[in-house]
């Protein structure tokens, strides 16, 4: 049971889909990389021009090493921008940019989906590390309670997961808009953003399957135990 089970088969299919995503996310970048946006503004001046027309002028715009490590930081509250996106003035560029400003709006807005995935982290970042040691016991074991425990434990990292979608597609709409609205990108040119966002938020929805398709797996190993 512990070595193979039908759904291996969806979770296999999940993780090729989650590899392909990755592939999409580089290969997108890299091509809009090389295309620099109307505005010739460059992520880091795109990022502090949308921060402080958003009234959130007190929030850095920082610069951190590696390749599309960007991120928004809700605890310092600080947007933080790889090499190439910083420094650049590509669509890849003030895309990715402009989707981190789009995570500090939402959380000056108090988006919702966002509260809740901030009260959840805590529990997730707990359970997270018990799971699948939870599970494994159970497994080996035969101890269903157990292994009720350690799904009760992965459900709170899929139910994460899952609030994480809406959070990062509500981003880059945001990003998308004011983009436009700004004046950052030319009507023609919003295609190729929406390539460079769209193929991001696949990485996200790739995960979340494979974590779902796992769950499902664990609940119907834990029935069929109890069948026994």
């Amino acid at each position: 049971m512990l070595l193979f089970h039908p759904m291996d088969f969806l979770i296999l299919i999940a993780f090729g889909l989650s590899l392909w995503a990755q592939f999409r996310v580089k290969g997108t970048f890299n091509r809009y990389a090389d295309v620099a946006a109307s505005s010739g503004m460059t992520g880091a001046e795109a990022a502090r021009r949308m921060l402080d027309a958003n009234g959130l002028s007190h929030i850095p715009v920082e610069h951190i090493r590696g390749h599309l490590t960007d991120h928004y930081d809700p605890i310092s509250r600080t947007v933080r921008l790889s090499d190439n996106v910083y420094f650049s003035n590509s669509i890849s560029a003030i895309s990715v940019a402009c989707h981190e400003v789009g995570h500090a709006i939402q959380h000056k807005v108090s988006y919702p989906m966002l509260v809740a995935r901030h009260y959840i982290f805590p529990v997730v970042n707990f359970s997270a590390g018990f799971a699948p040691l939870v599970l494994i016991a159970g497994f080996l074991l035969h101890w269903g309670n157990l292994i009720l425990l350690g799904i009760i434990l992965f459900s709170a990292a899929v139910a994460f997961q899952l609030i994480t979608l809406p959070v990062e597609f509500n981003a880059s709409n945001r990003a998308r808009a004011l983009m436009v609205q700004m004046g950052f990108i030319r009507n023609t040119e919003e295609a190729g953003v929406a390539k460079v966002l769209n193929a991001a938020a696949l990485t996200y929805v790739a995960a979340a399957l494979i974590s779902i398709l796992e769950l499902v797996k664990y609940v119907m190993i834990f029935n069929s135990s109890d069948d026994d």
